[in-house]
């Protein structure tokens, strides 16, 4: 017999609560699916075909938090606006260097969790994938009383693109005194903003 002392619910952790924001999100995240996902969110590793059309490619990655802008989401109510931000954060962090988003990994931890602020949170995650033609194939939620002080929430990502060798930026060879300089304008704060 085991003991009750020693169960999830007993160290504050509620997996009814994980098992409803899973299924909040599991269409959110289906809706993302590019021709080389290979499988399915509820896997402990999202599958991902090494098939590409690039004669020489290059893989390229990064991760990113959101740190701070998490209050401001507590704050306001809103919790789309950080998922979409953290994705095209990482997108532009690898399409600096040239790479086109293969697919997007997310991390959401919190105190306790929420499933309307993780569907909220995934609901933009997926929107900005959506848009950028990239998969969003897996993640981990994580309950941590005790870690994280009451009422907070984390949320960090990992991305992988792809770019052709000849087509990796920046390429400094090619770059010269007086060539022009392309600035976008932002559509509104952003992780780092």
């Amino acid at each position: 017999m085991s003991d009750p002392k020693l169960s999830y619910a007993a160290s504050g952790v509620d997996i009814n609560r994980q098992d409803e924001a899973l299924r909040r999100i599991k269409p959110l995240v289906k809706a993302t699916r590019t021709p080389g996902v290979r499988s399915d969110l509820g896997l402990f590793g999202g599958l991902f075909s090494a098939r590409f059309p690039e004669a020489r490619p290059i893989l390229v990655s990064s991760m990113d938090g959101v740190g701070t802008k998490m209050k401001v989401a507590r704050k306001a109510g809103i919790w789309d606006t950080v998922g979409q931000d953290l994705v095209n954060h990482c997108i532009n962090d690898i399409l600096v260097q040239g790479a086109r988003p293969l697919f997007f990994l997310d991390y959401i931890a919190a105190e306790r969790l929420e499933p309307e602020v993780i569907e909220g949170i995934v609901k933009g995650m997926a929107a900005a994938c959506q848009a950028a033609g990239c998969a969003l194939i897996g993640g981990e939620l994580a309950e941590m009383p005790g870690v994280y002080a009451e009422g907070e929430v984390d949320v960090a990502g990992t991305i992988v693109g792809i770019v052709d060798e000849p087509l990796l930026l920046p390429r400094l060879g090619d770059m010269k005194a007086g060539d022009a300089l392309l600035a976008l304008p932002s559509s509104g704060l952003h992780t780092n903003g």
